[in-house]
């Protein structure tokens, strides 16, 4: 479950349970308007997870970039226009940070 309405016409084009650095685990959504981190709680008895907290929530036109970092540990690094930094350990790192910056490239308002 979600704690994200989808705002009209926004997309879905990626998501991951992954972790940010100081966040901690969570789930990753990015959408053709914005990129989500749903912080989650799980338990290990019935292996499941769910979200219990929006803990971010960027329009596409607030991130300067994205790139990709690492050799062993991988991470996509994602650089705010305000100067903050997330660092999100997901599985392919190239394909997070094409994809976030071609949305970021061909995001509008509408």
């Amino acid at each position: 479950m979600s704690f994200v309405d989808p705002y009209p016409g926004e997309k879905l084009i990626q998501q991951e349970d992954c972790s940010e650095d100081e966040l901690k685990t969570g789930f990753l959504t990015l959408t053709n308007k914005r990129l989500i981190f749903e912080k989650t709680e799980g338990t290990v008895a019935t292996l499941s997870k769910k979200t219990s907290e929006l803990l971010l929530n960027i329009p596409l036109n607030k991130i300067r970039s994205c790139t990709s970092e690492g050799f062993l540990i991988k991470k996509i690094v994602v650089h705010l226009i305000t100067g903050e930094i997330y660092k999100f350990g997901v599985f392919s790192t190239k394909r997070w940070a094409t994809l976030v910056n071609e949305q970021k490239n061909t995001f509008t308002l509408n």
